[in-house]
């Protein structure tokens, strides 16, 4: 395998160097087209194995058709090749190697290329019919040899039709599901978000509300774990599943933290107030689960708050960690369905609405809330005066 990737990217050099001198399809079919051929162990030079100017009795074909290159294992053809000049459109020439393909029964894979750019076809669709779309497309202008593996399966020795069908199919498997897969990461909707929270095993009620709340988390999980497969360095293909959003702290305003190193912060015009390292957590995660507004983090000596727009009045909770088990109050009531929306998560909720929360992670318990905060805090009317 080695010595063939050699040859591959002596070849691409060759397609780069060579390719725009090739103006005519002779002179493309010379320089680049036979030279591939040969690298697959199809000599150009053994009519035994590539025969030029293919011509049968094909019903539906001209007798002045004839099809560039038949290439032969075993005294039989097993796949035709049609040229075209390098700079032509090959999206414009496949009926003609179709027709080819059609009337041949023993025929079942074809290709049309440029030189540079290669379109392997078969008949996964219907027998004996080449499908409109190529199981494999390869551009030698556009990928590195090591990328090219797959044309070993086209090697005069190794070349088996039965086994290049299942490689198409393979392949057409393969590409159908990465759109599907990647329309799924772009487009996270409601049913990836609830498949991730079943198999996240969250002890919610999968409602739509509730989905539609953790909506942007799951996006945000996704990428980062793609972003940890990727860095990783990993290769091969890889199942994402749901990650935990992972928690790195960083400044209130311009203090930096790092959460290997977070400390409690002491304010130097205040020494009463300090900034401690859940309050500073708490600011992060909220920030992440709200990137889009501008939140400020505020501390006192009573409570610790998160404002919009750093106007008091607009405070979306008031975060309290001097009492023995740490409390947030929102700016929203908490309403009968607010407390059983809580009741569920496993937090306790005072009678005036004040709710127990013993780790800054528990604010993803809340998200709901949370977003009916924010989404109070910037609506104007919720803060004209009566007159």
């Amino acid at each position: 395998m080695e010595n063939f990737i050699n040859k591959l990217s002596n070849h691409i050099e060759h397609v780069k160097r060579v390719g725009i001198h090739c103006s005519t399809e002779e002179t493309t079919k010379q320089a680049l087209i036979l030279p591939l051929l040969d690298i697959l162990g199809f000599s150009p030079y053994d009519p035994t194995k590539v025969l030029a100017e293919f011509a049968a009795d094909f019903p539906g074909v001209k007798a002045t058709e004839r099809v560039d290159y038949a290439l032969y294992c075993n005294g039989q053809p097993v796949m035709f090749i049609e040229a075209k000049p390098f700079t032509a459109n090959l999206s414009n020439h496949a009926p003609q190697l179709s027709r080819y393909f059609n009337s041949s029964l023993g025929v079942t894979i074809g290709a049309i290329t440029n030189g540079k750019e290669w379109r392997f076809f078969t008949d996964l669709i219907n027998t004996n019919v080449m499908d409109e779309k190529p199981f494999l497309t390869i551009d030698f202008t556009k990928h590195k040899a090591e990328e090219l593996t797959q044309l070993a399966e086209f090697k005069h020795d190794n070349f088996h039709a039965d086994k290049l069908r299942f490689f198409a199919e393979e392949n057409q498997y393969i590409q159908q599901f990465k759109i599907v897969i990647k329309r799924s990461i772009n487009e996270i909707d409601l049913d990836f978000v609830r498949y991730v929270a079943q198999q996240a095993n969250i002890s919610r009620q999968l409602n739509t509300k509730f989905l539609e709340n953790i909506q942007p988390f799951v996006k945000q999980a996704v990428e980062q774990a793609i972003s940890d497969t990727v860095v990783k360095g990993l290769s091969s293909p890889t199942i994402i599943t749901a990650q935990p959003i992972e928690i790195n702290p960083s400044p209130i305003e311009t203090v930096d933290i790092q959460q290997d190193t977070v400390s409690d912060i002491l304010h130097s015009d205040n020494e009463k107030i300090i900034t401690t390292v859940s309050e500073q957590i708490l600011f992060k995660l909220v920030q992440e689960l709200l990137p889009e507004h501008e939140l400020i983090a505020k501390d006192t000596e009573s409570y610790f708050s998160v404002l919009y727009q750093n106007k008091n009045n607009r405070w979306l909770f008031r975060y309290d960690v001097n009492r023995k088990r740490p409390t947030i109050q929102f700016i929203v009531p908490i309403d009968d369905s607010r407390r059983i929306e809580l009741t569920r998560a496993g937090l306790e909720v005072l009678p005036n609405g004040t709710i127990f929360i013993d780790k800054p992670e528990y604010i993803y318990r809340v998200v709901g809330i949370l977003n009916d905060s924010i989404n109070f805090c910037t609506n104007d009317d919720n803060f004209k005066r009566n007159i």
